[in-house]
């Protein structure tokens, strides 16, 4: 079945045209039939398989035709996520395949000034998409109401719970019209996601992707042996074979992410670094440039890997081992997406092997050995260009210059 045998707004199949999709993934098959016919969803999807559009696409139509008749003003369908990347993300899915409908739609998140916020907000807007924190606030501050919302969508919901956003759903809840159409999209499923999804959904049309891989077939897994000193040779030597490839390189915190920059930086490797620790125009400013290709690599941490949609990236680089081993399908998932194919190369240092052991069980096999010979282990170190420099020997001499401005102290 085409996009264009789908019962949808002209406006709509047009976008869908420009933007190349001519054909639905699995999950957007079996989602878009029954939100159009006003049926709540649950739907449980891996990363990478078209969620955001397998609930715009339905949502985009129906307050496309109801605003034919409908007069009353008011924000018409809210969208709750966790982070604020995704929601730009997401919002910018939402305009891309509403350009030509009569649906507006606008984000909402923290970090940023809320003056052109409260701006845009009373021109009126129909599709409001938020993280909580802020959308709370522009509530209780009387700029966003919520009492003429008619679809909810929580998606990403088992990241809301993970990040404790339990009690910021059920309070939202209290705010909105009890008849609404709800539609819950989650990558997992538990107990605890199953209990808050079956309070909120009526009679919910239940979808379930589930193949037998976490990740996507599209994807290659390898993992290297690499001692956790030398893995900046082996990005490096990476970088410089694949030249012309898009990377993404995962690290456990924010320092680690400036020290792996700076790293490849003394090897003349430019690279954009995101984390937490970054303002929000500065995690936005650096998205944008590396969908513009402005730098190959990308340097980030968890709390971004969902929010990270970017095309075309072909390398996904567990540089650290992720701590949360369900970590590693939402970094590897930023690859290999829709008909694309991706690789996912891991760094695993002696002290990581217990990480990676809960990884493969988490994903229910090993990850292919990618072997490195003692030959080929040394030859990455001497050919990088910071063969030249003996880092203990410079610790030494620091070290030295300390004591030394010490003694010169004293005199």
């Amino acid at each position: 079945m085409k996009f264009e045998d789908y019962a949808i707004s002209p406006q709509i199949k047009k976008s869908l045209d420009k933007m190349g999709f001519k054909r639905p993934t699995d999950i957007q098959y079996k989602a878009i039939p029954p939100i159009l016919k006003g049926e709540d969803v649950l739907a449980i999807a891996q990363t990478g398989t078209g969620k955001t559009a397998a609930f715009a696409i339905p949502v985009l139509h129906l307050l496309h035709e109801r605003k034919k008749f409908q007069r009353k003003e008011g924000i018409k369908c809210l969208v709750m996520v966790p982070t604020r990347e995704l929601a730009i993300q997401i919002t910018e899915v939402f305009e891309q395949l509403g350009r030509h409908t009569r649906v507006n739609t606008m984000c909402v998140v923290g970090g940023m000034d809320q003056e052109p916020q409260i701006a845009q907000l009373e021109k009126g807007i129909d599709i409001l998409v938020a993280t909580p924190g802020r959308m709370f606030d522009l509530v209780s501050q009387g700029f966003i109401r919520l009492n003429k919302v008619e679809i909810l969508v929580l998606d990403e919901a088992d990241h809301m719970l993970e990040k404790g956003f339990l009690m910021d759903i059920r309070q939202l809840i209290a705010q909105l019209p009890r008849h609404r159409q709800t539609l819950f999209i989650s990558a997992t499923i538990d107990e605890k996601i199953k209990e808050l999804a079956y309070s909120l959904v009526r009679r919910a049309i239940r979808i379930q992707i589930s193949p037998k891989d976490r990740v996507s077939k599209n994807v290659d897994h390898t993992v290297a042996f690499i001692e956790m000193d030398d893995k900046r040779f082996f990005l490096e030597r990476l970088v410089k074979e694949k030249p012309d490839s898009k990377m993404l390189v995962f690290v456990r915190t924010k320092v680690r992410a400036e020290r792996v920059a700076k790293a490849m930086e003394r090897v003349d490797i430019k690279s954009l670094i995101i984390h937490g620790g970054k303002e929000q125009q500065d995690r936005l400013e650096v998205l944008r440039q590396f969908k513009d290709n402005k730098e190959q690599m990308l340097i980030a941490t968890d709390v971004s890997a969902r929010g990270i949609d970017i095309p075309n990236v072909e390398y996904v680089i567990n540089y650290d081992i992720p701590d949360q081993p369900e970590n590693y399908v939402h970094r590897v998932g930023r690859t290999g997406r829709g008909v694309h194919k991706g690789t996912a190369i891991s760094f695993c240092s002696p002290e990581e092997t217990e990480m990676l052991e809960a990884v493969e069980s988490f994903l229910g096999k090993e990850i292919r050995v990618l072997e490195i010979d003692k030959e080929a282990y040394v030859q990455t170190l001497d050919l990088s260009e910071e063969k030249s420099t003996n880092w203990k020997a410079l610790m030494k001499e620091a070290d030295q210059e300390v004591k030394g401005g010490k003694k010169r102290k004293k005199k």
